[in-house]
């Protein structure tokens, strides 16, 4: 008779696995994806480095579950404040602003996970991370040009394009040599947005408008 694991030994090994991976987060939040090793990694857990081999083979599957677990939770943040928008641009600015803000704010997170030099294998998890957050900000573009707030474009090329922008805009500030310099992130986050704004055509004034009247995530 096949062993059949019960909900409470599932919601053990998943919790197990969740420490782990929060576990990881921290360390990257601290020192970076050179910071991620499996005995720190571990102690940081609670649980022996042979618990962690159970759960992950090496340190490219953790490193690729920390990214995955980043990923989804700065995409549905983006979505949450999109969604919460009153209208499809307003949507739209919520989008950029709440991204540029959460990078910002976790600076040293968001350098390993954007641009920190890393192996092919981390890589690619990281360019899928890429491709999901264009395609929610697509998502969005389409909708402001089907309500008739942007001129006619290739939505999937101007998402690609802004996110690109949008990185390369927070990559200097989120760099080693100046992750420690004071950073006014309001004022960075709203230039991002004015910038990607006018860059899919809405008017001076009415970005400057919705800069204006987007709320940032608390940057406490």
């Amino acid at each position: 008779m096949a062993y059949r694991r019960t909900e409470h030994v599932v919601r053990r090994l998943n919790a197990r696995h969740d420490a782990i991976v929060d576990a990881a987060r921290d360390a990257a939040a601290s020192g970076g994806m050179a910071a991620i090793q499996i005995a720190p990694v571990a102690a940081r857990a609670g649980v022996a480095a042979g618990t962690v081999y159970r759960y992950f083979p090496g340190k490219i599957e953790l490193v690729g579950a920390l990214v995955e677990s980043v990923a989804g939770q700065e995409i549905e943040a983006v979505r949450r404040a999109a969604d919460a928008a009153p209208g499809p641009l307003s949507a739209l600015a919520a989008a950029i602003a709440t991204f540029g803000a959460r990078a910002l704010r976790q600076s040293k997170l968001a350098w390993a996970v954007i641009a920190e030099p890393v192996d092919t294998d981390t890589d690619v998890v990281r360019q899928q991370f890429r491709r999901d957050l264009a395609a929610e900000i697509e998502v969005r573009i389409r909708a402001a040009i089907e309500g008739g707030h942007l001129p006619e474009q290739d939505a999937q090329l101007a998402a690609r394009s802004l996110l690109g922008a949008l990185l390369e805009g927070l990559i200097g500030p989120l760099a080693p040599e100046n992750i420690d310099a004071p950073l006014h992130s309001r004022e960075a986050v709203q230039t991002l947005t004015l910038f990607a704004l006018r860059g899919l055509g809405v008017v001076d004034a009415r970005a400057r408008g919705l800069v204006v009247q987007t709320v940032l995530p608390d940057e406490g």
